[in-house]
């Protein structure tokens, strides 16, 4: 009998981890990829799979999305019903160093899972996508019809646009239920050690300095996990003809501002290296989530500092 489910891409990772972890306490089965790169250690990633695999409803295979034929021949003896398709190449800076690696992952591996989706005919297909997609948006906050998406600022901002717009072809030709969501920094148990909040963290608990780029006036739309992987999971069980969700905080918070938070939360001061701005980073991010709101019910209750004590105690706790 074949094996029907969920299949999670990028199952390993901070997101994707998160994603199974609900919807197989929700009572789905959920067959997991991932490639299980050295991007950020891999004790983490396996971390994320120890507590997946204490559901006996979850599978996982180790595959590179750019292997069409290996992620086929992986799914082989199983069904699958829909497709939450989170794994890529993250990081702005790091994609301005490597576009041909980015390139490769995001525009190609989401091509081929978009293969996958219609081979298997798919009720729905969940596309993470990434709100650098903005650039400098002008319009605050970001709306998901704003044409600033088709000026992507850096390499990475621009292949997670044409994945975006793979997803519009496929939808088109193939009938395939198509929701593209927009993730705006998310943050908190098992993140991801390059992002801010865990650099942050980790500086200021292990007397560690930090570099600070730019005057600390830039803002982000801090979204903590829990919230983001409710809005994230209710997409997956609405399939929508074709529709973009952000799914962020809508509420911005300085670079400065979260120094001082961190601060607060670990109570002690942070060693900070004063460096110049960074190119393709944005100044801004600031999501309008109305439409989120109201077709997938999604409403963040999460400040950053009640997110940033969370992540603390997890981290705190994991680390001893």
């Amino acid at each position: 009998m074949k094996k029907t489910g969920i299949l999670v891409t990028g199952a390993a990772g901070f997101i994707g981890s998160h994603v199974c972890e609900k919807l197989l306490n929700e009572g789905e089965t959920v067959i997991g990829l991932d490639e299980m790169n050295d991007y950020y250690p891999l004790t983490n990633k396996k971390r994320n799979l120890a507590v997946l695999s204490s559901f006996p409803n979850f599978s996982f295979h180790r595959c590179d999305i750019r292997n069409l034929e290996q992620c086929e021949q992986a799914l082989v003896g199983s069904k699958i019903t829909k497709i939450a398709h989170i794994a890529a190449r993250a990081g702005v800076r790091p994609s301005i160093k490597d576009p041909a690696l980015y390139e490769e992952v995001n525009v190609k591996g989401s091509l081929n899972m978009l293969e996958l989706g219609v081979k298997h005919q798919v009720e729905n297909f969940v596309l993470t996508s990434s709100s650098s997609v903005y650039g400098n948006s002008k319009q605050i906050p970001f709306k998901e019809n704003d044409s600033a998406t088709d000026r992507p600022i850096s390499p990475y901002a621009a292949t997670k646009k044409a994945s975006e717009a793979l997803a519009f072809t496929y939808h088109h030709l193939y009938k395939l239920p198509m929701t593209v969501i927009r993730p705006f920094t998310v943050y908190g148990p098992r993140g991801r050690p390059d992002m801010a909040p865990w650099l942050f963290l980790d500086a200021c608990i292990n007397g560690k300095t930090i570099n600070k780029f730019g005057d600390g006036e830039t803002r982000r739309d801090y979204t903590f996990i829990e919230d983001f992987v409710s809005g994230f999971v209710n997409a997956i069980n609405k399939p929508s003809d074709f529709e973009i969700f952000n799914l962020g905080n809508s509420a911005t918070v300085s670079l400065n501002e979260a120094i001082s938070i961190v601060e607060k939360t670990v109570g002690k001061k942070l060693e900070i290296n004063q460096m110049e701005p960074q190119p393709g980073d944005v100044d801004l991010t600031n999501a309008c989530i109305d439409n989120a709101k109201e077709k997938l019910g999604y409403n963040p209750q999460t400040s950053f500092e009640e997110g940033m004590a969370k992540f603390h105690s997890w981290f705190v706790q994991t680390s001893g």
